[in-house]
C-alpha cells in the first residue's frame, strides 16, 4: 500500500494545485467512484464530515450540487458544473462554493481530472486552477490540502470494499 504514488503540490505562481494519487484498483472502479453519486457520497468529504448530494447529472453541461455536512449538521454547499467528459480518461468541471439555494460564490476553480491504469493500479491526476490567488490562499487556510488528502485516503480505504478484493 505504501508504494502507491501520492503527491500534492501547490504552485502559487500558476494559482494551481497538482495532485497525483495511485489507487490499488482497476480504472473503471476508480472512475465510477468519482462519477457516481452513490459512491461519491461515501468518500467525498474529510472525516468526520459527510458528503450529501442533492443533484447529480454527470454529463457535459450537467452538474453536481452537494453539501459537506459536519457531525453537528453544519452544511457547506458546492456546485460542480461538468464542462468536458472523456469516458474513463478525463473529466473537467467548474467548482464553486454556494449557498443552500445554489447561488454560487464566484470566483470558483477549474478542476481537471485524468485517469490512467498500469499494472492493475489506477493513477488519478488532478489539477485545480484558481482564477483568483486570493481564493486559492483562502482554500489553503481552510485546510484544503489536508482535507483533500484525507478524502483521497478515504477513497483508497473504500475501494477494496467496492471491488470485493
Amino acid at each position: 500500500m505504501n508504494d502507491l504514488l501520492f503527491d500534492f503540490t501547490l504552485d502559487k505562481s500558476k494559482k494551481t494545485a497538482f495532485i497525483n494519487r495511485e489507487f490499488d484498483a482497476d480504472l473503471s472502479l476508480v472512475w465510477d467512484a468519482f462519477t457516481k453519486q452513490e459512491i461519491l457520497d461515501q468518500w467525498w468529504a474529510p472525516k468526520p464530515w459527510a458528503s450529501k448530494t442533492k443533484v447529480m447529472n454527470f454529463k457535459v453541461g450537467g452538474r453536481r450540487f452537494y453539501a459537506m455536512v459536519s457531525p453537528e449538521g453544519q452544511e457547506r454547499w458546492s456546485i460542480q458544473k461538468y464542462t468536458s467528459i472523456s469516458p474513463k480518461t478525463n473529466f473537467k468541471f467548474l467548482n464553486a462554493f454556494a449557498d443552500k439555494d445554489e447561488n454560487p460564490e464566484l470566483p470558483g476553480s477549474d478542476w481537471d481530472l485524468s485517469f490512467s491504469e498500469e499494472n492493475g493500479k489506477t493513477k488519478v491526476s488532478v489539477s485545480i486552477y484558481n482564477e483568483s490567488l486570493e481564493r486559492m490562499e483562502k482554500m489553503i487556510e481552510m485546510g484544503f490540502k489536508e482535507g483533500f488528502m484525507m478524502t483521497l485516503n478515504s477513497l483508497a480505504d473504500l475501494l477494496p470494499t467496492l471491488s470485493g478484493k
